[in-house]
């Protein structure tokens, strides 16, 4: 592991000293340097330019994560637990992902306002999807074994759905909160390009305006680190979960 994690460390170094062998042959609006990149990203962080943008942001991914997680839970265990819920609504909520959220997005903020509430709203809707077909897959796909035990100590339908196909699908479960970390940093910003004044999606589109490219990479750069941090925090969770629960499946 610590092999693939120097190869990886060495991978990276060639990337950032070929891009800036090549940057150095070209405008600064076109592709500036990392070191160009770097001294702008520091120098925002220092002075605090990248506060208030960050910490927009930040709420807006957390806030769309939450609501978004928990109503993928809740309408994947209750699509999971009768057929004839998820064969009548499973249309419409593919129907729903269906359609490009940046098409979307001028509809939210016309019905929520140019503040937070059209951002999370937008990113809760896109990470609604991965924790629902997860959530529905992972409680469906249970130890066929334990089920019929369950139903030998007659178990009613809530104690096995709570001591056995949540526990049991709880794998899954986290492993589609990885994919929606992911997604709820391009919920935040995709609001935020149709219509913010804060946050660092409209950081980039100001940039863009500025015609400051290293500002746009550094902004880039934050979101980059945010999603990081947030899928290992869920990754770091989702090992620490797994661990008893392999214990306690090879008893």
């Amino acid at each position: 592991m610590n092999q693939i994690r120097l190869y990886s460390l060495v991978l990276f170094i060639f990337i950032i000293g070929f891009w800036e062998i090549i940057a150095g042959n070209m405008s600064e609006l076109v592709l500036p340097a990392p070191t160009v990149i770097f001294l702008t990203l520091l120098e925002g962080l220092i002075d605090g330019y990248f506060t208030a943008h960050i910490i927009r942001t930040m709420l807006e991914i957390v806030l769309g994560l939450l609501l978004g997680s928990f109503l993928g839970f809740a309408a994947g265990i209750v699509m999971g637990e009768s057929e004839f819920l998820r064969k009548l609504l499973s249309p419409y909520v593919i129907a729903s992902q269906a359609v490009p959220k940046l098409a979307l997005a001028p509809l939210f903020i016309l019905w929520f306002g140019f503040g937070m509430t059209s951002k999370v709203v937008i990113t809760a809707l896109i990470c609604f999807f991965p924790l629902l077909e997860n959530t529905v897959s992972s409680i469906q796909h249970v130890d066929k074994q334990k089920l019929e035990l369950f139903r030998m100590l007659k178990a009613n339908r809530w104690q096995t759905l709570i001591h056995l196909k949540i526990p049991a699908g709880m794998p899954g479960i986290l492993a589609g909160l990885r994919v929606a970390v992911v997604l709820a940093v391009v919920g935040a910003v995709v609001g935020e390009f149709i219509g913010g004044s804060e946050g660092l999606g409209a950081l980039i589109v100001a940039s863009q305006g500025m015609m400051d490219t290293p500002l746009m990479f550094a902004s880039l750069i934050l979101l980059t680190i945010i999603g990081m941090i947030l899928y290992q925090l869920v990754y770091f969770v989702e090992k620490r979960w797994e661990k008893p629960y392999m214990k306690e499946k090879n008893k």
